[in-house]
């Protein structure tokens, strides 16, 4: 009996052990299992990411622009070299005439992003776009003349008629023509109009100047022999500048960094004088123009770098020429407020794309 006993308690003893024994295979088994899962999870959500970074989301852009060079001279080459394309970008460039125009375009949601010459500048200082990139700056202005018609300086545009276009670099440009002659636009016949007026008024001898920009002064140059452009320095900045409206800056960060990067990347090759041929070339084409006769506007300003707008943040050059710009147009115009640039132009931006 007692020898019948241990046999049964071995017996017990050897059932546990196995019992256990199992036990801790099936949930060893199942910890892998769920380990397993995990680590595919995890795999899968990093390529994920990764290949969104990879292949971003390709975003179509409406860009305004006007038919010159110091409007096109980046964007066409961002274009061609696929600046744009790198940064997941399909840019189709928009024709305008001035920037107030490009302004109440992208009001109307029809365009995203804008090249603005000075005068528009003025509706940044308002409140109306933010400015997230400079484009080229210069100090100097002209006044195209018609020939015999007593104007051979600056003084002598008092009591002539003179065209110019509102709200645009081409008042500007009048009004700093005024200061210098020491006048006031009561002391002249004042014709505003849009550009392609200016051209045909000055054509017909219906006016006697005008404050035009190119192309435009220089279809006038071409075709009224005899006509030439006064040259006069001023002491405001005439900066020109990319421009999108402050909720499309809000919403759309990512995608204005993107722009940024790709017009900074061509504006870098570009703004080399020894590149000028090729992006005179590529504007040309992009606005029906013969290349030899727009090689002149390469004289316009000065084209920055994206060295030059890199350093320029650094030691306050930028951020000084925009507030001299400021300072022109509350000096001369009552309904311009004066307010910190930091409020509408986005250093945050550039400093970042830059990097």
């Amino acid at each position: 009996m007692k020898k019948l006993i241990r046999l049964l308690l071995v017996a017990t003893f050897a059932i546990s052990l196995t019992a256990c024994g199992g036990n801790n295979k099936n949930e060893t088994a199942e910890e892998k299992s769920e380990t397993t899962e995990v680590s595919k999870e995890e795999s899968i959500d990093e390529d994920k990411s990764e290949a969104k970074d990879d292949n971003k989301e390709t975003v179509k852009l409406n860009v305004a622009y006007m038919p010159n060079y110091a409007s096109l001279w980046h964007l066409v080459t961002a274009v061609d070299k696929g600046f744009f394309e790198e940064e997941g970008l399909d840019v189709n460039l928009i024709e305008f005439a001035d920037g107030p125009s490009e302004i109440a375009a992208m009001e109307g949601g029809s365009v995203d992003l804008a090249y603005i010459g000075h005068g528009a500048h003025k509706l940044a200082i308002q409140g109306k776009a933010d400015i997230i990139a400079p484009s080229s700056v210069h100090n100097t202005d002209k006044i195209t003349v018609l020939p015999d018609k007593g104007i051979e300086k600056i003084e002598d545009i008092k009591g002539k008629k003179i065209a110019y276009n509102a709200k645009s670099s081409s008042e500007t440009a009048l009004q700093g023509a005024l200061a210098k002659a020491g006048i006031t636009m009561d002391d002249i016949e004042p014709y505003e109009m849009d550009a392609t007026n200016m051209v045909a008024a000055m054509m017909s001898g219906a006016v006697d100047a005008c404050t035009a920009w190119n192309p435009y002064d220089s279809q006038i140059l071409e075709n009224v022999e005899g006509s030439k452009q006064i040259e006069f320095s001023t002491d405001s900045v005439n900066m020109s500048s990319f421009i999108a409206l402050p909720k499309y800056v809000e919403e759309n960060r990512d995608i204005v960094l993107r722009f940024s990067r790709a017009i900074y990347k061509a504006m870098e090759f570009a703004s080399q004088k020894e590149n000028w041929d090729y992006a005179v070339e590529l504007y040309a084409k992009q606005a029906g123009k013969d290349k030899e006769k727009s090689m002149i506007e390469t004289s316009d300003a000065k084209w920055f770098s994206a060295t030059d707008i890199k350093s320029g943040l650094e030691d306050g050059t930028i951020k000084d020429y925009y507030e001299r710009q400021q300072k022109m147009f509350t000096d001369s115009e009552e309904a311009i407020e004066e307010r910190p640039v930091e409020e509408y132009v986005r250093f945050d931006l550039m400093e970042e794309a830059l990097k």
